[in-house]
């Protein structure tokens, strides 16, 4: 308020220095003056004083108090965020050294505010928009257009991207997607003329890890998007010069068109991400569209989801058990825990039909948490029973990357007071050959304390020798797709016996899983196979049936 300004209360302190001017040289002239005269000339030296007094202490006060006054406003509107506008004459005539301060607190607060708009707005590693940004630029580009204007969302996924980080480190990784950013950024630039490749720009993004995504909000016609979509798969698999190495990755790419498969932003994130999985699953490096039967096997999925929660919620997983045989004694030495989905209007459904849909929404995590608190609690009911022998449990790669995977599971043994030493756990060969140190230590102490570690589905990927005997291992089951023709094919006893001899070396014990016949089982104990597991033996039952089966089968041994 005017009225309490510093520069109104300078002016009233000017005044008050006037007025006692006025009154001491009033009391001093009449002190020594005699008469009216001598009371006139107080009087006049007595005005000069006081203006004289009441001029200095203006001028010296008023001024600064004004330029406080003005520095003052300057901040209150800097704090409503006025952060462009200079700073006031006054402040600058008055007190230069506040003025040249002023301008550098709120230069600095503008460049910090720009650097947390960037940081909270772009991807520090490539500048591109970050998943936020471009969902709300996207989304805004979206709305202005016509709704007959055609647009197209191009999903992109680097295939060899994990690869590269793993054996080049994080930093040379980052260096990757900042150069594969830049080829994106080429290939939607204008040509060397200067002419624009579509209309209106395209939006380039960074969603997260080794995912990109480009929307073109105006682009004629739906072959310029395959055409885009070429342009950038050929660009991505030129060689990137990575620490004086070419390194090569490619890339596998899902378009969605506006209004052909959508008209919101979600809609069309959710057909292109649809459309890039394909590509993937199609042998990767090529490029898919969006179309009716993707649209199908996504409402497929989504049911699949649906469902699956609905699973959770209501108790409709239960574990059956397939027992394992050891060859030398004819005796049951465990069984596997396999999970059945008994689905209320279509029946039991094996994993195979709904562990993928579970991998891809996250609900392998609660599935998996299921699976293994419902074989703790069968592990404990049989924690008695010697002739049960071990239960094996299948754990996924997503299951077991979690950090609090081992801790959880020694929580719920120890919960239902199940024994480590009757549970074994089964990885992927994948996962065995991929996961890291963490991982592979946290296997070692989980060994350590009894629980049998075992390699699942042996044979079907890729694995490292040398890996595979520093691994923390017991057993390894060798896949059904090699058993199936030993009894008729010299070839595949050969790859089986040598693969048998492969696992002895490494000091594992050598399972068969997928047996089906009375000749398959022979061979295998000819050729030195220590436990089988299969129809040959029994098919999975209910724990009751197990138990059942087991009383009988350990009163007399399975003999070939």
């Amino acid at each position: 308020m005017e009225g309490n300004s510093l520069k109104s209360r300078a002016i009233a302190f000017a005044f008050c220095v006037g007025a006692v001017s006025f009154i001491l040289a009033m009391l001093a002239g009449a002190a020594h003056g005699g008469g009216g005269r001598g009371f006139y000339v107080a009087l006049v030296i007595a005005i000069i004083c006081a203006v004289m007094s009441w001029a200095s202490a203006e001028r010296a006060l008023a001024g600064v108090a004004e330029a406080i006054d003005a520095a003052i406003a300057r901040l209150a509107s800097a704090a409503e965020g006025d952060l462009l506008s200079p700073t006031p004459d006054p402040v600058a005539t008055a007190l230069p050294e506040l003025s040249r301060s002023l301008d550098g607190l709120l230069a600095q607060v503008r460049g910090n505010l720009e650097s947390v708009h960037t940081l909270a707005m772009y991807d520090p590693v490539t500048a591109l928009a970050n998943r936020t940004n471009f969902r709300r630029e996207a989304a805004a580009l979206l709305r202005e257009l016509p709704v007959d204007t055609l647009s197209a969302l191009l999903f992109i996924d680097l295939d060899k991207f994990k690869a590269v980080n793993d054996s080049m480190g994080h930093a040379q990784g980052d260096h990757l997607l900042a150069m594969v950013a830049n080829r994106l950024r080429a290939v939607v630039a204008p040509d060397g003329q200067g002419v624009p490749r579509f209309p209106r720009p395209a939006l380039i993004g960074r969603l997260a890890g080794d995912e990109f995504t480009i929307l073109v909000p105006e682009i004629g016609e739906p072959d310029a998007a395959r055409a885009l979509a070429r342009d950038i798969l050929y660009a991505l698999s030129e060689p990137f010069d990575l620490a004086g190495h070419q390194v090569e990755i490619g890339a596998s790419i899902g378009i969605a068109l506006r209004p052909a498969h959508g008209r919101a932003l979600t809609d069309l994130m959710r057909a292109a991400d649809a459309a890039m999985y394909h590509a993937k699953d199609s042998g990767r490096g090529q490029v898919q569209q969006f179309s009716a039967a993707l649209a199908d096997r996504l409402e497929t999925n989504l049911q699949i989801e649906r469902d699956l929660r609905h699973a959770l919620d209501h108790g409709e997983f239960a574990l059956v058990f397939q027992p394992q045989l050891d060859l030398a004694s004819g005796r049951t030495v465990g069984a596997e825990a396999l999970l059945r989905w008994e689905h209320p209007l279509l029946g039991t459904r094996l994993p195979q039909s709904f562990i993928a849909r579970a991998e891809e929404s996250g609900l392998i995590a609660p599935i998996g948490d299921w699976v293994i608190d419902a074989a703790a609690a069968a592990v404990a009911r049989w924690a008695d029973d010697a002739a049960v022998g071990r239960l094996a449990v299948n754990v996924s790669p997503r299951e077991i990357a979690r950090p609090e995977f081992f801790s959880h599971l020694r929580a719920v043994l120890a919960r239902h007071g199940a024994p480590a030493s009757r549970l074994e756990i089964e990885i992927t060969e994948t996962l065995a050959m991929e996961c890291g140190e963490t991982v592979l230590a946290a296997l070692a102490a989980l060994r350590a304390e009894g629980v049998t570690i075992a390699i699942d589905d042996f044979g079907t990927g890729y694995s490292n020798l040398a890996r595979l005997r520093a691994l923390p291992l017991d057993k390894v089951k060798i896949d059904r797709s090699l058993i199936v023709d030993i009894a008729e094919s010299e070839e595949a006893r050969n790859v089986v016996h040598a693969v048998i001899g492969l696992i002895h070396g490494v000091g594992c014990l050598a399972v068969a899983e997928g047996v089906e016949t009375a000749e398959q089982r022979a061979v295998l104990t000819v050729i030195g196979c220590d436990m089988i597991q299969g129809y040959a033996v029994a098919r999975p039952m209910t724990e009751a049936a197990f138990g059942a089966w087991l009383t009988e089968s350990t009163a007399t041994p399975v003999v070939a």
